[in-house]
Order: C-alpha cells, then sequence, then structure tokens
C-alpha cells in the first residue's frame, strides 16, 4: 500500500543545494538555444551566482543538522565540510573556463549546465546515508563527467578520453552494484548506519564474514577506480590528457573529493567492524598508487599527463589516511582534499592558460622563460607545485604531515615510511617545471601567452591565498574536520 510520504521543511532545507543545482542546472539548458553565443558569458555568470547560492544554502543547512527522506541524506559536518569544497571547486572551475571556452569556440550553455549537474551529483553523494542514493548520486556525477571529457566533439583526444571514461566508468560501477547487492541481501538494508550495526553485531546476529568481506571488495573497486587508486588507475592519464583543460582540473579534484567522501563514510561507518580485514588492501592500494603515481610521472614530457600521474600519487596519500582507521586519520584526509583540490585545480588552470588554441603547448620545454615573460603566472603555479610536494607554508605540507602523523599513531611505521619516500621523489618532476620556468629562455608558448583574464586571474588568486591559508593557519579547517570525522558515526571509535 502506497505511503504518502511529504517532506518537511527541515528536511527540504537539509537537500536545498541539490535542488537550487539541478534547477539551475536546467534552466542553462533551456536558455542555450535562446541566449546567442556573442553572449555566452552569461552563462557563467548564471553558474557562477547559482553555485553561490548552492554554497551559502549548504552552509545554512550545516546550522540544521539532521537526517532526511527517512535517514537516506544526512546533513552534519562531513557533508558540509565536502558539499562546500565541490562547489568551491565548481565556482573556481567556471572562473576559469571564460576564455577557454570562447579561445576553442566552445558551446558555454551545455558546459555551465554539466558542472551544476555534476557538483549536484558531487553534493549528493557528501550528504547520502544510503546505499541506493549513493549510486545515484555517482551516477548523476559520473555521467555528466563523461559528457565533459569529451566536450570537444570534433578533437579526437577528447572522443577517445570520453569514450575510455565511459567503458571503464560503467565497468566500475558494476562492481560497486554488485557490492551493494550483496550487502543488502547479507543485511537487510542499504542504509549505512542500519549495515553498521548489522555487520557488527549490535542489532542481531553478525551475517557471513564471507559476503560481508566480497561486498567490501567488489566496492572497493568501484569507488577505487572513481578516485584514481592503484591498481584501478589505468584510465586517469588518458582522460586527464585528452579532455578539455578546465575539465581535467574540475575532474581531479571535485569528483575525487566527493568519492573519497563516500569512501570514507562507507568503510569508516558499515565496514568499520571488519577494519582489520579490509586494511591490507587499502595498505597495498595507497602503496601502489603513490610508487606507479610518481615514478610514472617522472617519465611524462606532457605537463597534463604528469598532473594526472602525481593524481593517483596523492589519491595514495588519501588511502594512507584511511588505512590508519582513526577520527586522525579521517580528519587528515579531509584537510589533505581540500588543499589538494586548491593547488592541483590552480595548477591546471596556468596549463589550460598557457596551452593556447588547440591546445598545442601542454609540454614541460612550453613553459620555458614563464618567470621572465609573465612573473605573476609564474608565481602562483610555483605556490601550487611547492604545495603538491609538500613544502612548508603551504598546504600540502600540512597535509602530508597530518596523513603521515595519523599513521604513526596507528603504528603504520612502514607505510608512513615508504610515503615519505615517494613525496621525495615527487619533488623532481615538480622541481623540473620550476627549472624550466625560471632557469630557460622563454619559448614560443611563454612569448604567445595572453595576459590573464579578470576571471582567471580571481580563480588563480583564491586558488593561491587558500594554498597559503592552510599552510600558514591550517588551525580552524583542521578543527572542523576534527569534529566533522566524529560526525560520521557517534560511536565508531568509542
Amino acid at each position: 500500500m502506497p505511503v504518502n510520504f511529504v517532506p518537511s521543511a527541515a528536511e527540504l532545507v537539509r537537500f536545498l543545494p541539490e535542488m537550487i543545482l539541478t534547477a539551475m542546472g536546467t534552466l542553462l539548458m533551456v536558455l542555450t538555444p535562446l541566449i546567442h553565443k556573442r553572449f555566452s558569458n552569461a552563462f557563467g555568470h548564471i553558474g557562477l551566482l547559482s553555485l553561490a547560492a548552492a554554497l551559502a544554502a549548504a552552509v545554512y543547512a550545516n546550522g540544521r543538522p539532521g537526517t532526511a527522506f527517512g535517514g537516506m541524506l544526512v546533513v552534519d559536518g562531513f557533508a558540509t565540510f565536502f558539499r562546500v569544497l565541490v562547489m568551491a571547486v565548481g565556482l573556481l572551475t567556471v572562473l576559469s573556463s571564460y576564455r577557454f571556452l570562447r579561445r576553442q569556440g566552445a558551446e558555454a550553455g551545455e558546459y555551465h549546465a554539466l558542472l551544476l549537474f555534476s557538483i549536484a551529483g558531487q553534493s549528493l553523494m557528501a550528504a547520502a546515508n544510503d546505499l541506493i542514493v549513493i549510486f545515484i548520486a555517482l551516477e548523476i556525477s559520473s555521467i555528466s563527467s563523461y559528457v565533459l571529457a569529451g566536450y570537444f566533439r570534433d578533437d579526437k583526444r577528447s572522443n577517445e578520453a570520453s569514450l575510455k571514461y565511459f567503458l571503464l566508468g560503467s565497468f566500475a560501477t558494476a562492481f560497486f552494484l554488485y557490492g551493494v547487492a550483496l550487502i543488502y541481501g547479507s543485511t537487510g538494508t542499504v542504509n549505512l548506519s542500519a549495515v553498521r550495526g548489522v555487520v557488527g553485531g549490535i542489532t542481531g546476529p553478525a551475517p557471513s564474514p564471507l559476503f560481508i568481506a566480497v561486498a567490501a571488495a567488489l566496492m572497493f573497486v568501484g569507488l577505487g577506480f572513481k578516485v584514481s587508486a592503484a591498481p584501478f588507475q589505468i584510465w586517469a592519464p588518458d582522460v586527464y590528457q585528452g579532455a578539455p583543460t578546465p575539465v581535467t582540473a574540475f575532474l581531479s579534484t571535485g569528483p575525487k573529493a566527493a568519492a573519497f567522501a563516500i569512501f570514507l563514510r562507507i568503510f569508516m561507518t558499515a565496514f568499520e567492524p571488519i577494519g582489520a580485514a579490509w586494511e591490507p588492501l587499502v595498505w597495498i592500494s595507497a602503496l601502489a598508487s603513490m610508487t606507479i603515481g610518481n615514478f610514472a610521472a617522472l617519465m611524462q614530457p606532457n605537463v597534463k599527463r604528469m598532473l594526472a600521474y602525481s593524481s593517483i600519487a596523492h589519491a595514495g596519500y588519501v588511502l594512507v589516511a584511511l588505512t590508519a582507521l582513526s577520527e586522525t586519520g579521517i580528519a587528515a584526509a579531509m584537510f589533505y582534499l581540500a588543499a589538494y583540490a586548491f593547488m592541483n585545480l590552480g595548477a591546471f588552470a596556468v596549463v589550460g592558460h598557457l596551452s593556447g588554441q588547440g591546445e598545442r603547448y601542454q609540454n614541460v620545454e612550453d613553459f620555458a622563460g614563464l618567470g621572465r615573460k609573465q612573473p605573476a603566472t609564474a608565481a602562483v603555479l610555483s605556490i601550487f607545485l611547492l604545495s603538491l610536494i609538500g613544502v612548508p607554508l603551504t598546504g600540502g605540507f600540512f597535509g602530508k604531515f597530518y596523513i603521515f602523523k595519523a599513521a604513526l599513531e596507528s603504528h603504520l611505521v612502514w607505510l608512513a615510511v615508504l610515503g615519505l619516500l615517494n613525496s621525495a621523489v615527487a619533488a623532481y618532476y615538480y622541481l623540473r617545471l620550476l627549472v624550466m620556468m625560471y632557469f630557460r629562455e622563454p619559448g614560443e608558448a611563454a612569448c604567445e601567452a595572453e595576459p590573464l583574464t579578470l576571471g582567471l586571474r580571481l580563480s588563480l588568486g583564491v586558488a593561491a591565498l587558500a594554498t597559503l591559508f592552510l599552510g600558514i593557519l591550517p588551525t580552524w579547517v583542521l578543527e572542523f574536520a576534527g569534529k566533522a570525522s566524529q560526525s560520521i558515526y557517534p560511536y565508531t571509535f568509542r
């Protein structure tokens, strides 16, 4: 018999950011054929206003925490942290896309609509407390991302990136769904809190450990693909290199942060009681991600491909924090994802600025002499690269510091040591780019580079300030992350 369910005002407030993003994305699709191409900047303006409104709604909803729609969504500090993060990534992506879209002659309306839809999915992922809702949110984000990766329909590289991303992403989703099916069959529920109670034997007899272990492994495969963790990282270099550069910046930050949000929520709630069983799996994946990503990046002449392999290594660092199985580890992972989002987004924004018409300037040599021709651009890129290395006074330094601190507190000494050695390896390919900018004669790309637009200046300025803020005054964000980590599950670590 159907149930007449009417959501309360509080529940609608908790779902308000996603409603705003979805409504405005739909509006952009409707306006696309009605607005002349000469006024294409209007789409970007609408996108910025939509994201700003959704961000304000997320902050407002944080003041009214609780569940919504029968416990399928939960608004807590953890959800708010990642909601704000993915929307901030969206804002910076839109700001850095104005000239790029105009220079490439691409349609702006569909582009910004797809961005809003993807961010709506990521925001829903952050607040989801139900495996079915997580799957729906994951697909909303992923399908939009597949289209964005192939947005340049006449570019073979973009087409290849989209096709690979779609096929492999669909395959990974199947693994995730098989895991969800096993969880439902074993526990009779898909609510994460309820699953945790059954798996831990709190609300009834514990189900078969074999089925739970297989379900956790299958879901790890699906989520490992989404965060480009080894051995599921093979798609990332080709997709990141072939996609339009602002899309690459977005894919390497927003969707990855949201995927890690559900990674943390699932494995630190539903599967926390069997943490001893899945910890070695994450340990191995973390080490493999750091090693494969850093050593492969050493050999890349293409900067986008180098940063793609670098993103695999950074996924490994976050997995180190997950392996720690502690509130400190969760807080460290959250802080690192925030720092990584700003520094990586900024680095890709500079690459997109320098790449020129048709994105033909993407090799390391193309950055020669940038410090002489555009000192401000080279300076902000230097901040991002130093932060990616983990140099003090940058967000990357404190991010790695807290991650390895969490690992040592959990007695993961060898993983922390190997992670530090990997960070030393990574310094080489980042410093190579710095040497090229400041110690080589200006090349064709640096000489032809146009001045920064207002939107790009804002995007790079905010990203650089955020990177420095997280490196100089990390306490506020870290304290918020620490409190948010406790809200994942009230007695997980008690």
